[in-house]
């Protein structure tokens, strides 16, 4: 009986774990590496929805053109992987 007080907390753990940290760690490694591979003329869009394309790369800052004239100036992880992949394609997110 002793055994079984003790397996209901640890599969609930087991639980949390498979079903919750371990897809979320995944997803910000993806989102990391996504980041860390943008190239200057990717096409990308920004967890806020602006759509641009990159002018220009620093190691933390970028600076999209959203227009012919208008330029902003953003961190990295202000892109977002899941929404340039929705409107850009998974094979050519970025390109």
């Amino acid at each position: 009986m002793e055994n079984l007080n003790l397996l209901f907390p640890l599969l609930i753990l087991a639980v949390f774990y498979f079903f919750l940290i371990r897809p979320q760690v995944k997803k910000q490694k993806d989102q990391t590496r996504f980041a860390d591979g943008l190239e200057r003329g990717d096409e990308v869009v920004t967890n806020s929805g602006i759509v641009g394309k990159i002018h220009k790369l620093d190691d933390q800052t970028l600076t999209l053109v959203t227009d012919g004239k208008t330029t902003l100036q953003m961190t990295r992880s202000a892109v977002s992987k899941e929404m340039t992949e929705a409107i850009y394609g998974k094979k050519e997110a970025g390109k």
